[in-house]
């Protein structure tokens, strides 16, 4: 019992070091909070999809009544706004080249003439194409808009099948309610990569790692001490992302808080002992700033949280499996919004246990046994 106690003591008074270290500095508190904040409501602002504003414009060589009240319902649904008129075929080029107008309609000068005689009326679209994913939704939401108008014009007869949308876990397809919620992990697996991997380095460059290996600390019991903090900061910003889903953005959380953080206690392990090897290989800060950056793109990228993983080609699609953060967001998106279970979502942990039952002993081995 005694022993055990010398150890538990020794353990935080070395938790206790590393958070000193880590919040001493008034610039790393700023850095531990403002960043998340910020990029929370960067990403959920401004990293989105959702159709709210699509400039177009319009070259109407018949001018009749059936063009402009098809007009009225493009102004009036408060997505497309008309930022010009046109009166030339030539002026086409010039708005979307300019990037004036993502759009351009046209209708022909019989355009008028061919509805009145119940014939096929073409009325063309011009779509910049360098902004495609917009103009995909927008030319989606054109077709809809023209079917109402065909359904009303021509009068036809009521359809016998009527399509009803509904969309489960997110019911406006908002893209905040994608992106967000995979904040949590994201974001968080940042400032935790970055904590652990300048832990040791800071150390090293310092000069007092190798005063803490001749302490009678094991080096199992540094990696605790190290891993620690970095865990406990990484599950904080994770809180303060999720409060900024929950409270400001007002995305309503279906699943158990309790689940949520077990597997976000699974991810950030994982996370630092990512960084703890990565600390642990090097001689300096910088490299290990280095180091962490070029591994953080690549499991941003792979993750799935900015595009579908089976989108990705096959080769890369099996390259994420050893991306804890793909998990990680997967799980995150199926508590928040879909209310999954623990369950649900144990398959998930495997691939987080197995990252951190690898990385942690490689850490503790390289404390001592560091490649020059």
């Amino acid at each position: 019992m005694a022993n055990l106690i010398s150890v538990v003591r020794g353990l935080l008074y070395l938790c206790r070091k590393e958070f000193l270290a880590i919040v001493k500095d008034p610039a790393n508190r700023v850095i531990l909070i403002a960043p998340a904040i910020v990029q929370t409501l960067l990403f959920g602002y401004g990293a989105t999809y959702d159709l709210n504003y699509v400039p177009y414009a319009v070259l109407d060589q018949s001018n009749g009544t059936a063009s402009r009240e098809l007009l009225a319902r493009f102004d009036s649904t408060g997505v497309f706004q008309r930022v010009e008129t046109l009166r030339r075929v030539e002026d086409i080029a010039r708005v979307i080249d300019g990037g004036d107008a993502l759009l351009v309609l046209h209708m022909g000068s019989d355009f008028e003439e061919r509805l009145a005689r119940e014939r096929g009326s073409d009325l063309q679209l011009i779509l910049d194409g360098r902004n495609s994913t917009t103009a995909g939704m927008a030319a989606g939401h054109i077709s809809r808009l023209v079917g109402e108008f065909n359904a009303r014009y021509l009068r036809q007869g009521q359809p016998r099948v009527q399509l009803e949308m509904r969309a489960w876990f997110n019911p406006n397809l908002e893209t905040r309610w994608n992106i967000v919620p995979g904040l949590i992990a994201a974001l968080s697996m940042i400032q935790t990569l970055m904590l652990a991997a300048l832990s040791v380095a800071r150390e090293r460059e310092q000069g007092t790692f190798d005063q803490l290996l001749v302490t009678p600390l094991t080096p199992l019991e540094i990696l605790i001490g190290k891993a620690v903090p970095s865990v406990l900061i990484g599950l904080l910003q994770s809180t303060l992302i999720l409060a900024i889903g929950l409270f400001w953005f007002r995305i309503p959380m279906a699943g158990s808080l309790l689940d949520l953080y077990l597997g976000l206690l699974v991810f950030t392990t994982a996370c630092v002992g990512i960084g703890l090897s990565v600390s642990a290989l090097s001689a300096n800060m910088q490299q290990a700033m280095v180091y962490t950056f070029v591994i953080m793109m690549p499991l941003i990228l792979l993750s799935g949280l900015i595009t579908p993983i089976h989108s990705m080609p096959e080769t890369l699609q099996i390259l994420t499996y050893a991306d804890p953060l793909r998990f990680a967001i997967d799980l995150v998106r199926r508590v928040y919004l879909e209310g999954a279970s623990l369950a649900d979502i144990s398959g998930n942990f495997i691939p987080m246990l197995s990252v951190a039952a690898v990385t942690l002993p490689l850490a503790a081995w390289l404390f001592r046994n560091r490649l020059v």
